[in-house]
């Protein structure tokens, strides 16, 4: 399952509306077929790997990150071309949230006779297909709140200078994660501060998310680095009906995506926002936002994982931090991450979880 699970991730933020999904068949201990799903209309993880395979399917294993598909989409379904193979046991990562199949795959394996054992690294399977998995039970796209702090809690020195908080090897991690996700996020503050491109720059190559920025009033100016950029990824101004209109209509015109939602205390609608985006068919974005924006997003409910660089550097003073606004007042009532973990890069170390709680404070 875990050479499954690579697989998977090859297809990560090329598969858009479905998950990425690995597959492999052994027989005899011997891997005779590999596969995943490299992007929606093309062949599914299962269908790749038993290709490879052929006739050594027939009496063989297989193991995939998901549960088969046992509906007609794009392709046919994938629980009844293993049947077909004549597979003998089938190891399933974990059932597909998606209400079209949701165990009725796992069922058609079993009423075909071939033995199916559910749950095999679930938590790392679950972990691979959580932007699939909330985007079709909510509507809304998973957010990662990616940021980069010192070991006294600090993204920027007193004076806003904040290049750069992590190093090489740091960054060139977050530029592998723009290369997988589906949007990147960011404030009018971040904007002006740092006139950022938000592009994946890796030295392979690799593709552009969307660009989101939240602007209530449309501040950005018009010569902007993310206005004048040649990519095949969409710019997305995010903003409010205080937005003036003849600026909206020269953005529009430039092919910026414009989008006028609803304002709560006069800035966009961060829920608004993200059903917005869920229609565009975005499953996952990435907030790189200043702590404005990060703060709206946390006291809004609206994070789902964490990534926070930590560089071994003290700034001392004041600086500032990951989150702006009110606090909690106690530590009982702090939300806590789950499914943790750690990894180095150079001096830096990455602390990356799940949400558990994020209660509006």
């Amino acid at each position: 399952m875990n050479q499954a699970l690579e697989l998977a991730r090859q297809g990560e933020g090329r598969t858009r509306p479905n998950p990425a999904v690995g597959a492999v068949i052994v027989k005899d201990g011997i891997v005779v077929g590999r596969g995943f799903h490299p992007k929606a209309g093309q062949p599914h993880a299962e269908i790749f790997a038993l290709r490879e395979a052929g006739n050594r399917a027939r009496q063989a294993d297989m193991y995939v990150t998901l549960e088969p598909c046992s509906h007609h989409g794009r392709t046919g379904p994938c629980a009844d071309a293993i049947i077909e193979a004549g597979l003998s046991r089938v190891f399933v990562g974990t059932a597909d949230p998606n209400p079209l199949v949701a165990g009725n795959g796992i069922r058609r394996l079993r009423e075909a006779g071939i033995e199916v054992f559910c749950g095999i690294l679930e938590n790392l399977c679950l972990r691979i297909i959580a932007p699939f998995s909330k985007h079709i039970r909510t509507g809304l796209p998973y957010v990662v709140l990616k940021s980069a702090m010192t070991l006294d809690g600090k993204t920027a020195t007193d004076c806003g200078h904040s290049q750069w908080v992590s190093n090489a090897a740091s960054r060139l991690e977050v530029h592998r994660l723009r290369d997988r996700i589906d949007g990147i996020m960011v404030g009018i503050g971040t904007v002006l501060r740092d006139n950022p491109q938000l592009t994946t720059r890796l030295p392979e190559g690799g593709r552009d998310p969307e660009r989101i920025i939240v602007d209530s009033r449309l501040r950005i100016p018009e010569e902007s680095a993310i206005l004048q950029l040649d990519s095949a990824s969409a710019t997305v101004m995010a903003t409010t009906r205080q937005a003036p209109l003849d600026k909206i209509d020269r953005l529009r015109a430039k092919g910026v995506e414009v989008l006028v939602l609803p304002a709560v205390s006069g800035r966009v609608d961060l829920r608004a926002l993200l059903a917005a985006l869920g229609k565009r068919g975005l499953q996952s974005i990435l907030l790189e936002g200043g702590a404005e924006l990060n703060g709206a997003f946390w006291r809004a409910g609206l994070i789902d994982r964490i990534m926070m660089f930590v560089a071994p550097k003290v700034v001392g003073g004041e600086g500032k931090g990951v989150f702006a606004g009110p606090g909690i007042a106690t530590m009982t009532e702090a939300a806590v991450l789950h499914d943790v973990r750690v990894r180095q890069f150079g001096d830096d170390t990455l602390i990356e979880g799940e949400v558990k709680t994020c209660l509006p404070v």
